[in-house]
């Protein structure tokens, strides 16, 4: 769920809710600013929201839900790891 604790796993992070890629979609925020995003964003080219989204609204309300959390580096399911002012430009 958005917002759990992982802490009790062993892993300072938590739970962030993102769909658009896919209705449920998570990512995981390290304490340290590091957010694994899965395929909500892609990195093959630039970086970008992924070409394949169930819900490109939902998907686009997530992005600006990242815009409000500290977050250093993203790392996407495909391609290299960004950072979110590497992201913000490309959107549209």
């Amino acid at each position: 769920e958005d917002g759990d604790d992982l802490a009790p796993y062993g892993l300072e992070a938590r739970v962030v809710s993102i769909p658009g890629h896919s209705r449920g979609s998570i990512g995981i925020l390290t304490a340290a600013g590091d957010f694994f995003c899965g395929d909500l964003l892609d990195n093959t080219r630039q970086p970008d929201l992924s070409t394949l989204m169930d819900d490109l609204a939902g998907a686009r309300d997530s992005v600006e839900k990242l815009r409000s959390l500290e977050i250093h580096t993203l790392y996407p399911g495909h391609g290299q790891p960004f950072s979110m002012a590497d992201l913000l430009p490309n959107l549209t």
